[in-house]
């Protein structure tokens, strides 16, 4: 299969979380694990050297030993392997090329460093980008550090060549739509794969049917820093949706992930507990030895491990903790 059939498949593709030490520096044999269990549980694609593996990564001198390990797991697996790329154009282009020297198949673009830049500047970061290595747009919410993107970038981003996937995750209902009918209007509906990265709605984005044009077009799969736990429920999630139309169960489904997300993803706090909240999940399931970022500010917000125990009893169909005891030894060999 090509790189754009894969794509439009429909993968789960969890957002790497980073292995530390309690003297954060890089625990090799946990994140090989990580990749393990990702791919063990079905995963489609790995996103390494995004949000969820920590930006500061690259002043940490980690960016490219952490995609070198990620590679060495997914080699030969016939998984989609995409590599997040920052910073301004040199830089970018710079980690581009690293991704495709390493075997990575797309960039994830992050646009956080071109926040006064204007669309015609940003759509040129991404031609340059497109020039080294398939890209992958990215509509990143303001929240975490992303800017609001209009149709109009969106209409004319369609257009690169190169450009095989958007992640939507503005976390806004109409911010979604202007991507979507974006890409329904540019007439390449069939070449660019739209991939939800709305933590907060992922299965109502992977249900709907969206109408342009006359055209029918549906989110195929996420991105997700969401799905970097619990991965296996979230592989068999993608597969039930894939042959349903929405129903009252899977609207219900859909709100219960949505309040485990909540959690995780420290909503109450404007994220600030984003990365911890994983880190907190994958250390319960013994993946991780602890919750340490690179930044030691970066915890868990008051209150918010209160919320992650509330939601773990709430939701035990949610979680794959069970396969993950099966398998976490071969995977830490």
């Amino acid at each position: 299969m090509t790189l754009r059939e894969k794509l439009f498949s429909g993968l789960v593709i969890p957002a790497h979380p980073l292995a530390l030490n309690s003297k954060r520096a890089l625990d090799e044999r946990r994140q090989r694990a990580l990749t393990r269990y990702y791919l063990d549980a079905g995963a489609g694609g790995v996103a390494v050297g995004v949000h969820t593996t920590q930006f500061a990564i690259r002043a940490a001198g980690l960016y490219e030993p952490v995609l070198s390990l990620a590679m060495e797991e997914m080699r030969g697996r016939g998984v989609i392997a995409v590599a997040g790329v920052a910073g301004g154009t040199a830089q970018a282009v710079q980690e581009a090329g690293i991704a495709r020297g390493l075997g990575y198949d797309a960039a994830l673009v992050s646009l956080a460093a071109l926040s006064s830049a204007t669309i015609p500047e940003l759509l040129e970061h991404c031609r340059a980008l497109a020039q080294v290595i398939p890209v992958f747009g990215f509509y990143l919410q303001p929240a975490v550090g992303g800017r609001v993107l209009p149709y109009e970038f969106w209409s004319k981003f369609a257009h690169i060549d190169d450009a095989v996937a958007i992640k939507i995750a503005p976390f806004n209902r109409y911010q979604t739509l202007d991507v979507v009918r974006a890409v329904a209007e540019s007439g390449r509906a069939s070449e660019i794969a739209l991939y939800t990265g709305n933590d907060d709605s992922i299965v109502v984005d992977l249900l709907t049917e969206f109408h342009f044009r006359g055209l029918k077009l549906r989110i195929v799969g996420g991105l997700l820093g969401h799905w970097a736990v619990w991965t296996l429920k979230a592989v068999e999630l993608l597969e039930r949706l894939r042959r349903v139309s929405a129903t009252p169960a899977l609207l219900t489904l859909a709100a219960a992930v949505t309040d485990t997300n909540a959690a995780f993803f420290d909503a109450a706090n404007h994220y600030h507990g984003c990365i911890a909240g994983i880190h907190e999940i994958l250390r319960r399931q013994g993946l991780l030895a602890g919750r340490w970022c690179l930044d030691p500010l970066e915890e868990i917000s008051a209150g918010q491990m209160e919320e992650i125990d509330r939601v773990y009893a709430a939701y035990p169909q949610l979680n794959d903790d069970e396969f993950v005891r099966k398998n976490l030894d071969r995977w830490l060999r």
